[in-house]
């Protein structure tokens, strides 16, 4: 009976620390981070996505980005038309939005996805725009 007692605590104690699928947080750099990253890969396969509303993309955007707005509902119906096995950096205004984006796309099945924050930390590090 002990032992069945230890076994069944040693399970339900395992179970309580084990993460949850659902709960992992995607992969995040930093704007200065990206820029180290940005200069060293290779662009073809590396889509950059804004995910800001289309005005706050039109005051202003990194160089070579994509733009697709996170709040208008129909992300997740686009991002199902792209390339699962390329590389996708997605950044907002604060890293809020482009961290759910980027959680959706990890669900959906794309495997290199990475939360680079906001626009203007991005900007501030010296990264390309156009305004």
């Amino acid at each position: 009976m002990k032992l069945f007692l230890l076994t069944l605590m040693t399970a339900s104690l395992m179970s309580c620390n084990s993460p949850q699928q659902g709960d992992a947080q995607p992969k995040t750099l930093s704007a200065t981070e990206y820029k180290a990253h940005h200069e060293k890969i290779d662009n073809k396969d590396v889509i950059l996505v804004d995910v800001r509303t289309p005005a706050e993309f039109e005051a202003g955007h990194l160089d070579k980005t994509q733009h697709a707005d996170f709040l208008s509902g129909e992300f997740e119906k686009e991002m199902q038309n792209w390339d699962k096995d390329k590389t996708y950096y997605l950044y907002c205004a604060s890293g809020n939005r482009s961290g759910k984006a980027a959680k959706l796309m990890e669900q959906a099945g794309f495997k290199n996805v990475y939360n680079i924050g906001g626009y203007q930390d991005l900007k501030s590090a010296g990264l390309p725009v156009k305004e």
